[in-house]
């Protein structure tokens, strides 16, 4: 935490580097967030970039609340989403092209990563929003129980309930699947 702080602290008088540090720290977790909440590539760079935008506009006002700097950049992407979900415009998004490190070229393994990945993706909208939010702030963002639970006004133990329910779910739903298949 002290590194980090000192990192946002450098940012904050304009230091290029701290803020290519940040950057590098954080791009890929909001991304894989950002993308997971609105199911398209291109909104999801987007979004993503508006994150560090923001960030980089409203650094000077940051202040630390005893919360990891995170926590702020994934409050900014989680507003940033729900004024994406509001505009007409997003209720109708194509599907993702599910962005794994696929070492194989093989078109026929992407296309089957994909239509995993999408079942997942409708096995996880079947969770409650609790559920669901806690999920993707874990396993999509990698983010660790703390700061999942402050970001979702919960305790850890809370958080670790959310999580092993969620799974539990998901294993059921996922293997209805696999069986009516």
């Amino acid at each position: 935490m002290p590194e980090e702080e000192n990192l946002v602290r450098r940012a904050q008088q304009h230091d290029a580097d701290a803020w290519a540090e940040i950057y590098n720290l954080y791009v890929d977790r909001l991304y894989r967030y950002v993308l997971a909440r609105v199911r398209n590539t291109m909104v999801a760079e987007d979004l993503t970039a508006q994150v560090f935008l923001k960030a980089l506009s409203s650094i000077t006002s940051f202040t630390w609340q005893g919360g990891p700097f995170a926590s702020w950049l994934f409050r900014i992407a989680h507003n940033l989403i729900i004024d994406f979900h509001r505009k007409p415009s997003s209720k109708e998004q194509p599907l993702p092209e599910w962005e794994l490190n696929i070492s194989d070229s093989d078109p026929f393994k992407i296309a089957e990563n994909n239509i995993t990945m999408e079942i997942v993706f409708q096995a996880i909208q079947k969770l409650t929003p609790s559920q669901r939010q806690a999920i993707e702030y874990r396993f999509i963002a990698d983010l660790p129980v703390e700061e999942t639970a402050r970001l979702m006004g919960k305790s850890p133990g809370a958080i670790k309930a959310l999580q092993h329910s969620a799974l539990e779910s998901l294993r059921r739903f996922l293997s209805v699947r696999g069986k009516n298949e």
